[in-house]
């Protein structure tokens, strides 16, 4: 199942519009305007849909859910490549793109919704039918590190596809392969890994095990605890990384002015020359670090132990990152967001594993979902925020706007970081729901 369950996260993260996704759209004849609307409705939904999709999840079968959410994807890549063509070639009335692009956007959505938490809870179920269940942090971080593999894959085939076809539009289609590809995967996972799902059920049961999930969260202080843990760390930094990329491209036209004086290249080609390296590195140490997580959890003899340290490491990484991001030495927040991508992918593991001890096997995937929207839910507060935050001193520093400062990020990362080192707990805490016993699989991770 291994083998499956790594498969699975390699053909996902085959996203060939992810880093052109925005340009497609400037392809099709949309303003940012509208891209903003594209994006902003995506969130909602899957904000409203999050934890529903989870409770569906659970009862009515873990792997129907995920079949349904990449039948969704490859319907919205499909219908994004369809109307996208059509409004470029000018084929189609102007005011059809948009709606069409939203009923797009809304099967993506749907997609998102049923996946996240659903697969991570199969994981973990698998783990309880084999015995292995102090592996979880080790076979998580295992199957984590090939989607990562999978993203640096992506980013040189989108690459390829887009130099070969001079089209960003055609990387929706692209994109369809690989995700049915991973349906024909999911029809190889056996029953067991749905839990305790049943036959039948009514709306009724729904209901009542999304109120069950959703107050456990609330009233058990290990599961809100991870749960702000989950808000502090990953929403931040889903919302601080996005500064990565104006960082790299101001890295790169003086990078390329000084070594590639005799060429004649536009910004956007010497945005690439760094960029495109930059990232497939950033994947392959994100991979090496997911698949070493359980080696600190054994260093330190428990998930929460672990935690704590990862906390104090990701509070110095930060505070590192204000003099660099005050100063203006790319050199300094290159490296320091790199160091923070290492540590998130040590960290999620790590992450996941505390969800699992600290909850209901048969309400894994709600539990998860419950996490994914609080993180989702952070990133949309922290964004504006620190958007804000610095345009705010980079206009009392230089109203020109011509460099940015980001020294609020590090700031910020820092005082969050700090708070949650100095609040975690010297001992680990129990596991709300007893873990199966049985003795642990051998070391290697294999089927």
């Amino acid at each position: 199942m291994l083998r499956r369950f790594s498969l699975y996260g390699f053909l996902k993260n085959q996203q060939y519009y992810d880093p052109f996704m925005v340009l497609a759209f400037l392809q099709m004849g949309l303003s940012f305007t509208m891209i903003g609307l594209l994006i902003g409705f995506r969130e909602v939904a899957v904000i409203i849909m999050e934890v529903p999709t989870g409770a569906i999840a659970d009862l009515f079968g873990r792997r129907k859910s995920m079949i349904l959410s990449f039948a969704s994807y490859i319907v919205s890549f499909a219908t994004f490549g369809s109307v996208g063509l059509a409004a470029a070639e000018g084929a189609l009335e102007a005011g059809l793109v948009l709606p069409l692009l939203l009923v797009a956007m809304f099967f993506f959505a749907v997609g998102d919704a049923f996946r996240t938490g659903t697969h991570k809870a199969m994981i973990f179920t698998w783990l309880r039918i084999e015995n292995r269940t102090d592996e979880r942090t080790k076979v998580y971080g295992y199957t984590r590190s090939w989607s990562k593999i999978g993203s640096a894959v992506s980013v040189v085939l989108a690459c390829i596809f887009v130099f070969a076809t001079s089209n960003f539009i055609y990387v929706f289609f692209f994109s369809i392969v690989p995700y049915i590809l991973n349906i024909v995967n999911f029809l190889g996972y056996p029953p067991e890994v749905d839990g305790g799902a049943k036959k039948e059920n009514s709306i009724g049961e729904v209901i009542g095990h999304l109120r069950e999930a959703l107050a456990v969260s609330c009233r058990q202080a290990s599961l809100r605890r991870l749960i702000f843990e989950s808000m502090g760390f990953e929403g931040f930094f889903k919302a601080s990384k996005e500064f990565l990329y104006p960082i790299l491209k101001a890295a790169a036209i003086g990078l390329t002015a000084a070594l590639l004086s005799g060429f004649t290249l536009s910004e956007e080609q010497r945005t690439i020359v760094l960029l495109g390296p930059v990232l497939v590195l950033l994947y392959v140490f994100s991979a090496v670090a997911s698949r070493k997580a359980h080696v600190l959890v054994d260093h330190h003899g428990h998930e929460d132990t672990t935690a704590k340290w990862l906390w104090g490491v990701i509070a110095l990484v930060f505070l590192a990152l204000v003099p660099g991001m005050y100063y203006g030495v790319h050199a300094v927040m290159i490296a320091g967001f790199v160091a923070l991508y290492i540590m998130q992918n040590l960290w999620r593991p790590v992450l996941i594993s505390r969800f699992d001890a600290h909850s209901d096997e048969a309400k894994g995937a709600t539990v998860l979902s419950i996490e994914s929207l609080a993180k989702s839910t952070a990133t949309m507060i922290f964004a504006p925020l620190l958007g804000f935050a610095v345009d705010t001193v980079t206009l009392m520093r230089d109203p020109t706007g011509a460099h940015a400062w980001y020294w609020p990020v590090g700031v910020g990362g820092a005082v969050i970081a700090l708070g949650f080192f100095l609040t975690a707990k010297g001992s680990p805490a129990a596991p709300a729901a007893p873990a199966d016993p049985g003795a642990q699989a051998e070391e290697a991770p294999v089927e």
